[in-house]
């Protein structure tokens, strides 16, 4: 085989061996991305999860008040009647 044949086919491996990084490059690419959105929805449901921990807390509060008020209700009643 001579020398320009040798170039030839080493030149045309190189070509090949680039193309084959670029398809990984790719597929890396593809695989951050899914790792990326699969972390933003983990905090977007982290975040809904903190929302509607806090709208029962809310609730929780507005009964306890619901209590105190008929309480209340109740006693202004009782002395009405003394």
């Amino acid at each position: 085989m001579g020398q320009d044949r040798q170039m030839q086919m080493v030149g045309g491996n190189v070509g090949n061996q680039f193309k084959q990084y670029g398809g990984q490059n790719v597929g890396n690419l593809n695989g951050y991305n899914d790792v990326q959105n699969t972390q933003l929805l983990i905090a977007q449901k982290e975040e809904a999860g903190i929302q509607l921990q806090s709208e029962k807390f809310d609730l929780m509060a507005v009964v306890a008040d619901l209590d105190e008020i008929e309480e209340v209700n109740a006693n202004c009643i009782l002395m009405d009647n003394l």
